[in-house]
């Protein structure tokens, strides 16, 4: 299966070799004139060059070109870096004909290097000479770095009786965590969509996706996640209108659907974990609970092991800060298996049960707190051999 086509979007990729000789690593996306964007970015102090960039332009102009390429961040580049993203757009903008304010810059890579912007602007008139409309999965490929396959996500749905498409690709495996992560995301659809109903349905959808889900704890200086509506359908969607619910759900699903395949791609994972923390307070201490699992190196390590040592769980549960947490109330659960209630090993548990939860691919933490009714959920992974190998090497 491709993903569905966006009417009012074309993507093209070439090989630049801005890092590697024949690696696809530079991919324009052109969106037609009128097309409304949201975008959120990454919280890092030390957000790099393009993302500064693409913030300023997002302000002043409706984007009529994306820019992305891997094997340079372009980022702890200083001032150096913000004109290479400036000469970048200006590039684009000259061979494509529209204004420099109208392309957004996004790069990936290795951090403090200067961007080879020679390689990269002699790349464009080959991108722009691919553009198509069915250029979505070579985009996927081109947008990788130490990802393993290409991630991409689409729906189709009827809204006001015509076909309304939602298709985006992202990147990301290493270097993952929330606010927002090492990931790019560019999503789009031919709905037409104003502009705050647009930054709504994507805080939704990225506060349930892209910004729940770790892999390392790491947050990176490069995140971007983009939501294109080129309007191409006439379909018009907005907050008060009756198609925004299913509308938002189909961003959401996409989202995820892309979150969750980041995940799955961990640099060198081989365990997909849900960490579920219900009967909360409030949504921030669930969070709390579940980040505090989640990042644990021994909790990590012990999934990789499928070594059933509840005990780490326990203590990142215990750690978390949370204020006259009742240890009676607590209970814990890997998938249908209760390994801890009211503060210590579940009746009945055997390391027998646990060990044949840890064996599988897929495993649910579940933390009941018993002090409230929020909850919130998250997915990480485990931390393998081959993580601290593929960061090792990551310049080699």
């Amino acid at each position: 299966m491709e993903p569905f086509t966006v009417a009012g979007i074309r993507l093209g990729t070439v090989r630049a070799g801005i890092k590697y000789p024949d690696r696809r690593d530079l991919v324009v996306i052109e969106a037609a004139a009128g097309t409304r964007a949201a975008a959120v970015f990454t919280r890092n102090a030390f957000c790099a060059a393009p993302v500064t960039l693409a913030r300023a332009h997002l302000a002043a102009a409706s984007p009529r070109y994306l820019v992305i390429n891997t094997g340079n961040a372009n980022a702890g580049t200083g001032r150096q870096g913000v004109t290479a993203a400036e000469a970048t757009c200006r590039a684009l903008a000259e061979r494509a004909g529209c204004r420099p304010e109208e392309v957004l810059p996004f790069s990936t890579g290795v951090i403090g290097e200067p961007l080879p912007l020679d390689k990269l602007i002699a790349g464009l008139p080959a991108a722009l000479a691919a553009l198509r409309p069915d250029g979505w999965m070579e985009a996927a490929h081109g947008i990788m770095t130490t990802d393993t396959r290409p991630k991409w996500a689409s729906r189709r749905l009827m809204l006001g009786g015509r076909d309304v498409t939602v298709t985006g690709i992202a990147k990301g495996a290493g270097m993952i965590c929330p606010d927002m992560a090492t990931l790019l995301a560019f999503v789009a659809t031919d709905a037409a969509v104003d502009e705050a109903s647009l930054r709504c349905v994507l805080a939704d959808a990225v506060a349930d996706s892209f910004n729940a889900i770790t892999v390392d704890g790491d947050t990176s200086t490069n995140d971007a996640c983009v939501l294109l509506a080129t309007g191409q359908t006439g379909v018009a969607v907005s907050v008060n209108s009756a198609e925004y619910e299913r509308f938002a759900v189909a961003v959401r699903e996409v989202c995820g659907d892309l979150a969750q395949t980041i995940v799955r791609d961990g640099e060198g994972a081989t365990k997909f974990i849900t960490v579920r923390v219900e009967g909360g307070r409030d949504l921030a201490e669930c969070r709390r609970v579940a980040y505090a699992i989640a990042h644990s190196p021994l909790v990590k390590t012990a999934f990789f092991a499928s070594d059933p040592n509840w005990g780490r769980i326990l203590a990142a549960v215990g750690r978390a800060g949370l204020v006259d947490l009742d240890l009676e109330r607590v209970a814990i659960h890997l998938d249908e298996v209760c390994i801890v209630r009211a503060g210590g090993r579940a009746p009945g548990y055997t390391e027998e049960q646990g060990q044949s939860v840890m064996r599988r691919p897929d495993i649910a933490i579940r933390v009941e707190l018993g002090r409230g009714d929020a909850a919130a959920r998250i997915w990480t992974t485990d931390l393998s051999f081959d993580y601290v190998r593929i960061n090792a090497e990551y310049r080699t």
